[in-house]
């Protein structure tokens, strides 16, 4: 029986962190400057658009490597 308790808790964290993913996507999706930035390549034609956010992946890739490594440093105290 005590699989079964291990496997339901790691169920619940595993839907509760893909739920805040899902919410920091959303929100993020919402950021007015991401796809907007110098970097960012639009190609716009009649009945297509292309956008190539290369500026907005490098800052998101930034900020999740700092943020991670805070998070990784203050798990190894």
């Amino acid at each position: 029986m005590g699989g079964f308790d291990t496997m339901g808790k790691t169920l619940v964290v595993i839907g509760v962190a893909l739920a805040a993913l899902g919410g920091l996507v959303w929100l993020l999706s919402k950021a007015p400057f991401l796809g907007n930035l110098p970097g960012d390549i639009r190609i716009e034609r009649p009945g297509m658009t292309c956008l190539i956010p290369l500026a907005s992946s490098i800052l998101i890739s930034i900020l999740l490597t700092v943020v991670l490594n805070i998070v990784v440093r203050i798990i190894n105290r």
